[in-house]
């Protein structure tokens, strides 16, 4: 999970319109009309961001980004998901994607609540953004 002080401070946001095309396109066309994560074929991806997160320099750097389905992109987004009313629905495609029974996607979910915590406590993250090098 993003910690706190880095939501909102996105990729489509920071880019030009023109920019953020070029870089999802290059994930999509990556896809080839498939889920990164759940390999499941679908006509309309979603590009999202994968961070990694240096907790001892403060670094919240942009590591790719993917193409995904809707229901990952949910399950990614649990608390957004939880506030629309499908928690549910992403509960079940976690469990199916990854094979496991509902006390294993709680104790997936409590490790990233506690990561989540953990990296709160960092006051400011700098920002690398080095993967955008490639598109330029």
């Amino acid at each position: 999970m993003v910690p706190d002080s880095c939501w909102y401070s996105n990729l489509r946001s920071l880019l030009s319109p023109a920019q953020w095309d070029i870089v999802r396109k290059e994930a999509y066309a990556r896809a080839d009309g498939r889920c990164m994560i759940c390999g499941a074929q679908t006509r309309r991806l979603e590009a999202h961001e994968r961070w990694e997160y240096d907790e001892k320099n403060c670094v919240q750097t942009l590591a790719d980004v993917v193409a995904i389905c809707k229901s990952c992109h949910e399950v990614i987004h649990i608390g957004r998901t939880q506030l629309i009313g499908r928690e549910r629905e992403a509960e079940a495609h976690f469990m199916k994607v990854n094979n496991c029974s509902y006390a294993e996607y709680r104790r997936a979910l409590g490790e990233a609540t506690e990561t989540h915590r953990r990296r709160n406590k960092v006051a400011e993250w700098s920002l690398d953004l080095s993967y955008l090098k490639k598109f330029c």
